[in-house]
């Protein structure tokens, strides 16, 4: 007998990850992230290391029946100006996260992954609220990121990426990472062209942005 639905949610952990977690993270970017895995482009020990050491807070790991099946990791910066076009690398300030301010106004997003054999358990859903909760915690004015854009490579003969998401936001195609994104409460502000190394959005990005409601300006 399978579990229901939600009680396999209610066994689903989120947490701060911790050192004993990053060779299980390394092989879950891997398989949630093959097309980019194949070019190099995933997360390695001593990165994961380092983001432990710059902004624990803001390292999460999702756990289920031992086995951890989602992770997501995040810094802290300031954009000027605040929609200003930019690469991951300009973000991040490199994989070691070196544009870490605690000082900043806006927690950066750098990669969200969950495990496809364990896609229907609300992963991605936890993960996001604990960034929401963490940016409440730290009254940061807003959450930022570049999100993928994984069916465009369907799709780019056809028509250029500005027209791809407008379509997506009408409903009229399926993109799974900017329709979960739109669905949580983020905002679309524009392309980020040449985000990053990924085939299959062809290196474009979304900037999404979420405005924390609790912001107090100080």
């Amino acid at each position: 007998m399978t579990d229901l639905p939600n009680k396999r949610i209610s066994k689903l952990i989120i947490r701060n990850l911790s050192t004993d977690d990053i060779p299980e993270i390394v092989e879950l970017q891997k398989v949630s992230f093959p097309t980019m895995a194949a070019e190099g482009v995933y997360w390695k020990p001593f990165q994961l290391e380092e983001h432990l050491k710059v902004f624990p807070e803001g390292q999460f790991c999702a756990e289920y029946k031992g086995n951890i099946v989602g992770s997501c990791s995040s810094l802290i910066i300031t954009l000027d100006p605040e929609y200003k076009e930019h690469t991951w690398k300009e973000a991040c300030g490199s994989s070691l996260f070196e544009n870490h301010n605690p000082k900043g106004d806006s927690l950066y997003g750098a990669d969200v992954s969950t495990h496809p054999d364990y896609r229907r358990l609300g992963i991605a859903t936890k993960l996001y609220q604990a960034r929401r909760d963490l940016a409440t915690k730290l009254n940061l004015r807003r959450i930022i990121a570049g999100g993928r854009l994984i069916n465009y490579c369907n799709y780019a003969k056809e028509m250029n990426v500005e027209d791809y998401v407008k379509k997506v936001k009408r409903g009229q195609i399926k993109e799974p990472v900017l329709c979960f994104q739109l669905r949580n409460g983020f905002k679309f502000i524009k392309i980020l062209p040449n985000y990053m190394k990924d085939p299959r959005s062809l290196n474009y990005a979304t900037f999404i942005e979420w405005k924390n409601p609790n912001f107090v300006e100080r």
